[in-house]
């Protein structure tokens, strides 16, 4: 390997010295450009060394700054299929566009390489004649690496000459405009703005890409996963009404989802993707693309089929859905077994198929909250990851910290509570309906007329309710029935990502949600399966918009449990500076619930008290996987971690978002934290200045044990005998010299030679830690501090 790898640095030299040519013309010096096709048979040599060399560089080195829509020019080097489709001068993050944009979604909106070339997507291997020569000097990833070789990373702490911004104005040159590329930016080799890679690994990409960037045939099922493949495909596919409208709505729901069989107890588990297909199982998937999940298939039946996923698996679009016995079961109980009747299947039409209420209104109310709460951590993630990789006006509509709890959907299940929500459909309708191009303020004036008959009915029927001998107490709420962890999630907000993970993390936030099953879904179908990233202006905003009252009906619905005396205080005191409108809606909205609680409070802070009560009550089921706790450090210095918890005020203003740190204890072992910044706000209901809104003197922390969101901004790497010091310096951090001070002693920054082994370490960490959560983090947000 050493030989090979100095012949082809030789070459690379030699080709790098005497191939600048004047007024480059490619078709005349290669001949003129087509797709190559450039799979090659499993366990060829081609192909070993593509899996075995090539990608763990490009998944480690590449993967992490290109994957999903905010992949630098739409380059997608997470898969075969992306690599070979290239890249494109087209934002997909454009949120003044006026009218929709042309999707382009890999896998879905072209189906060959010569499709996505007529959609405007330029190659960034050679297309040219296959010769060493032509793939390094007509193959733009071959020349990023040169000139990443030709003009390494400065020797700066903080790097000068590089936009780090994630809106930043994108340069994405095709192989003719490389030349002019290379002399305006120079040091903007690839990787951008990070370390060069080590010479074995810019030889081992050389060599691959001199010999015709070879990559593998799609990865065959095993026998076990093929058998479930076949037995779930053959439930879905059932032709009974009943089965084709329950299909219908597993797939609205999980149709994001990374499936995999849990009873295989793989040791690294193979990923599906549900589609809707025009052919039924055992021929070939032929896929159904839409916008939306629930968008007209244009073919008189669907059927649901279950394809392995080709990408490498990335933290940021990481869903994971386990599939099994018991999961299986559930399914036929609740929707195949169950006692309804389905008399028509409903139509594709937005205004019916934009509404769950209305287009599964055969399906039990009871199925479908228990199906939508049985993994509500994946429920809650769609929302929050769903097709967006970058959503700051989508998310700040959230706090940056709060929990979420749910009805009990066997205390629900009552016929009065089915008849009001089947009352209600027209109530219930979602922006959705509307597509994707919207004008917003018409429509947010009639919806949100709408959402106000809603409460009204909802509150005199809930008044009604409790007026006749029933009492609201915390056992309306769902306790997983003793074993299920998803009865209790902890949501954060990292500005413009978010995560969602299961137990009650961190110390008591501001707020909480207590969903019921309209809101739950409504929430799906308003932030998953009815938004659409390439939609216009409007569309978005009034997504954005209509997010508002949702959210503001969960607080509501959590604040029920307080005496009936503070809860419009305690819900205003969430919206400080409110406007007049936003105060006549609470007060229109939360004064309406006037029953009493019988939730029996003894102290002047009844909040406080009802997460004490609400612990205890879930206690059986709240997931501690994140405590530091038996993190193999010595007591007192988990003691010194958890205080970080307790830290607050405008000195943390500095930090970033999130922060990951690497201890290596006194016994050697490495152990991986992450630091949350939690920013506060007055309030949330400022649609474009929400740094208006910015409360720093309530900013706090929260560290917890393992990984928490994609988007790492710092890394910071200590020893045992120094978390004294980091504690101190949080502690007392107080401006940005404060903060450049503590990265000076700890950070590993994206200028350090250091900063690739760190990361792999890292990475290694969260595989062998969290396997079945393991996704490639992402290094957009990355800061140069």
């Amino acid at each position: 390997m050493k030989l090979r790898t100095s012949l082809v640095l030789a070459l690379v030299s030699v080709f790098a010295g005497c191939a600048t040519y004047a007024g480059l013309n490619y078709d005349q010096l290669f001949g003129e450009a087509n797709v190559v096709e450039r799979r090659v048979a499993l366990q060829s040599q081609p192909s070993d060394f593509f899996l075995d060399e090539v990608k763990p560089i490009i998944d480690n080195r590449c993967v992490v700054c290109h994957a999903c829509y905010d992949a630098p020019c739409q380059l997608k080097m997470s898969s075969v299929e992306g690599i070979d489709r290239g890249a494109s001068k087209e934002l997909v993050y454009q949120g003044t566009r006026l009218t929709a944009a042309t999707p382009s979604r890999l896998f879905e909106d072209a189906q060959s390489t010569s499709q996505w070339r007529d959609m405007g997507f330029h190659p960034v291997l050679n297309e040219r004649i296959q010769t060493p020569t032509a793939n390094i000097e007509a193959g733009l990833v071959a020349k990023m690496l040169q000139q990443k070789q030709n003009h390494p990373l400065p020797e700066e702490t903080q790097l000068t000459g590089f936009d780090f911004s994630v809106d930043r104005t994108q340069v994405c040159p095709t192989i003719e405009e490389y030349q002019q590329y290379e002399q305006d930016y120079p040091t903007w080799g690839m990787p951008y703005g990070m370390p060069n890679l080590s010479n074995r690994e810019y030889a081992t990409l050389m060599s691959w890409l001199q010999d015709g960037a070879k990559m593998n045939a799609p990865l065959p099922l095993t026998p076990e996963q093929q058998n479930l493949v076949n037995e779930y495909e053959d439930m879905l596919n059932k032709s009974a009404r009943k089965v084709q409208l329950s299909a219908r709505y597993l797939y609205e729901h999980l149709f994001l989802s990374h499936l995999y069989f849990s009873d295989l107890n793989e040791e690294s588990p193979r990923f599906f993707t549900l589609v809707r297909s025009t052919t039924p199982p055992g021929q070939p998937v032929e896929r159904i693309t839409t916008r939306r999940p629930y968008d007209d298939p244009q073919v008189e039946r669907v059927y649901y089929r279950l394809i392995p996923e080709q990408g490498t698996i990335v933290d940021k679009t990481h869903m994971p859905f386990a599939l099994n016995e018991k999961r299986m079961q559930d399914w036929k109980t609740w929707f195949i077994e169950a006692d309804y009747d389905v008399a028509k299947l409903p139509g594709y039409e937005p205004e019916i198929a934009a509404n769950p209420m209305t287009a599964f209104i055969d399906l039990p109310v009871k199925a479908r909250f228990k199906f939508m709460l049985d993994n509500s951590q994946n429920t809650i993630n769609a929302f929050i990851k769903g097709p967006v990789c970058r959503g700051q006006l989508a998310l700040n509509v959230i706090n940056d910290r709060f929990w979420v709890f749910f009805l009990d959907p066997d205390k629900a299940d009552i016929p009065e509570v089915n008849d009001f929500y089947r009352s209600q459909a027209d109530n219930l309708k979602l922006p959705g309906e509307l597509e994707s191009n919207t004008l917003p303020i018409s429509s947010w004036v009639s919806y949100s007329r709408q959402q106000a008959r809603y409460l009204k009915a909802k509150s005199e029927f809930i008044n009604g309710w409790f007026e006749n001998g029933q009492y609201l107490t915390t056992d309306v709420l769902w306790t997983g029935n003793g074993t299920n962890p998803n009865a209790a999630l902890t949501v954060f907000r990292h500005f413009d990502s978010a995560s969602v993970v299961q137990g009650l993390v961190g110390t008591p936030p501001k707020t909480a949600w207590v969903l019921d099953y309209a809101l739950i879904e409504r929430i799906h179908y308003l932030l998953v399966a009815g938004f659409d990233v390439y939609g216009n202006f409007g569309h978005q905003l009034i997504t954005r918009m209509f997010m508002d009252f949702l959210r503001l009906e969960g607080e509501s619905n959590f604040v029920a449990l307080l005496p009936r005396d503070v809860r419009h205080k305690e819900q205003s005191s969430w919206y400080q500076d409110q406007s007049p409108q936003l105060s006549q809606f609470l007060q229109r909205n939360v004064a309406p619930f006037d029953q009493p609680t019988q939730v029996r409070y003894q102290t002047d802070n009844p909040k406080a008290e009802l997460y004490d009560i609400l612990k205890t009550q879930l206690a059986p089921v709240l997931n501690h996987r994140y405590d530091i706790e038996q993190t193999g450090l010595s007591l007192d210095n988990e003691f010194l971690l958890n205080s970080i918890n307790h830290i607050k005020g405008e000195g943390l203003l500095y930090l970033p978002q999130i922060t990951m740190l690497m201890i290596e204890s006194n016994s050697g072992d490495d152990q991986l934290f992450t630091l949350l910044h939690n920013n506060a706000h007055t309030n949330i209901s400022s649609l474009f200045d929400e740094e208006s809104n910015r409360d720093p003197e309530n900013d706090d922390l929260t560290l917890v044990r393992g990984v928490i969101g994609s988007y790492p901004a710092a890394y910071l790497s200590l020893k045992e005998s120094e978390i004294q010091t980091l504690v101190d310096g949080l502690k007392n951090m107080r401006s940005e010299e404060d903060y450049v001070k503590l990265l000076d002693r700890f950070a590993i920054r994206r200028s350090s030679s250091q900063f690739w082994p760190f990361s792999d370490r890292v990475h290694r960490w969260y595989q062998q830690n969290q396997p079945i959560e393991f996704g490639l983090l992402d290094y957009n947000r990355f800061e140069n501090r």
